[in-house]
């Protein structure tokens, strides 16, 4: 699912934020990518979501040379891929139920087909109740919760998570976590960056950690 091969970053003419960076992530598999702040874990998740190109290697991602996907293909491979990104990204004139069910639309679906996955979606978030309102009269946990019932309603072949449990409370962490083991259990790839070691160790999942720009492979 995911192939990469000594990939290297640095931006403009700082430091490297990462150095050769070699990982194989199966189909099917879920894993923890964690480390400190700053060490370059939500720029490996831009390079897998195509938003920012490795200064120098290789990676693949679908069997696809991602780093020669000419830019008018990139929206394709966007599509198969479920993406929480840290600052939510939720559209602000649309209602809580349409940010979650805008995936389902783009697949050019008709409400019919997706109106009860999302809400039972939003139920499971412990969101459903504020399914007809904005993004801008809810709190940053909140926010974060459409997000990812966002990134998951459509079962992508691949979810890529940074920081998906940072702004809520730990019950809520643990609720969201079985969520992401159950769609890995359907057969999404699931990579989550967190910083959580407490939410790591219960887990029990395998552990890339960057440090220093340098990956390592826990099991």
């Amino acid at each position: 699912m995911i192939e990469l091969d000594a990939i290297k970053l640095h931006y403009g003419h700082g430091p490297e934020v990462l150095k050769d960076v070699t990982c194989h992530i199966g189909r099917g598999e879920m894993r923890f990518l964690t480390g400190p702040s700053g060490a370059g874990k939500s720029s490996l998740l831009r390079i897998l979501f195509l938003g920012l190109r490795p200064t120098s290697g290789q990676f693949r991602v679908f069997g696809t040379n991602a780093g020669h996907v000419a830019n008018r293909d990139v929206p394709a491979l966007r599509r198969k891929m479920g993406v929480v990104f840290q600052d939510f990204r939720l559209l602000p004139h649309l209602t809580v139920f349409d940010n979650v069910a805008l995936p389902m639309r783009v697949a050019g679906l008709g409400e019919a087909n997706y109106r009860t996955d999302v809400e039972e979606l939003l139920d499971w978030v412990g969101l459903k109740s504020k399914l007809g309102e904005y993004p801008d009269t809810l709190s940053g946990g909140e926010k974060q919760r459409v997000a990812i019932a966002r990134a998951v309603v459509a079962k992508p072949p691949l979810l890529l998570a940074d920081e998906p449990t940072g702004s809520v409370d730990s019950q809520m962490g643990k609720r969201l976590i079985r969520l992401f083991e159950e769609l890995n259990k359907l057969g999404t790839t699931v990579l989550l960056a967190t910083h959580d070691e407490k939410l790591i160790a219960r887990a029990t999942l395998p552990v890339l950690r960057l440090e220093d720009g340098v990956l390592r492979v826990e099991q």
